[in-house]
């Protein structure tokens, strides 16, 4: 019996979660890129709804300012949010990378 199979018994004797063999990825919970898709997405979405808000108060139909206003500043927070995700993952690449040299 090889070390790996040796921690892969003694953690499912021990009810550890996440130490299955590599065939049953499939029941896996999602993964980072999941989530960054998800988040992506949903910036995406906050941005279509801020844009929508804008155009109906420019085109003078019933809505109020304080939504818009909700909708741009929420929309804008996402953005940033994603922003600094993409600088943090950057540096941390850059890290690693100088790690390697």
């Amino acid at each position: 019996m090889s070390a790996i199979d040796q921690i892969r018994a003694a953690a499912s004797a021990q009810g550890v979660a996440g130490v299955s063999p590599a065939g049953s990825l499939a029941n896996a919970a999602p993964g980072f890129g999941d989530a960054l898709k998800s988040m992506l997405g949903e910036t995406q979405q906050l941005q279509d709804q801020s844009a929508d808000a804008i155009g109906s108060f420019l085109r003078g139909e019933p809505v109020e300012i304080h939504e818009v206003m909700a909708a741009v500043e929420e929309a804008g927070i996402a953005l940033d949010f994603l922003i600094q995700l993409r600088n943090s993952l950057t540096e941390a690449y850059r890290t690693v990378i100088g790690m390697q040299t």
